[in-house]
């Protein structure tokens, strides 16, 4: 697979996690708290600006999922390994509300995740 074009979904920002199949694998499958290997992008709902890429840096990247914000945290587990979601998640399933102290604190993300492989 390659990069992703996040197609913008415009309109108001969803309040509850939003999960979309874009490729459903037919790999292993993600249970809560696996480690798991992934590509992402993600994006602000708000600007359609992108603030992170595994696949900028070249290189996939690995972890357990309750390490995670939330929306990832739910938005994952079902999913399987050749497979591509796109999560959209609101504030409070991800950097909390404005003012919180991180840079995107306040703010509804898009992400769009391949799983590459669970451990």
């Amino acid at each position: 697979m390659e990069k992703p074009d996040i197609e913008f979904p415009g309109g108001d920002a969803p309040t509850e996690l939003v999960i979309r199949d874009i490729v459903v694998g037919d790999g292993a499958e993600a249970v809560p708290g696996a480690k798991v290997e992934v590509h992402y992008v993600g994006v602000d709902f708000a600007t359609g600006e992108e603030f992170d890429s595994s696949w900028n840096r070249g290189e996939s990247i690995e972890f357990p999922l309750r390490g995670l914000i939330q929306g990832w945290q739910d938005g994952i587990p079902g999913m399987r390994v050749g497979g591509r979601r796109e999560l959209i998640i609101p504030p409070e399933l991800a950097y909390g509300p404005a003012g919180g102290g991180h840079q995107l604190s306040g703010s509804t993300l898009i992400f769009v995740i391949d799983l590459l492989a669970v451990g």
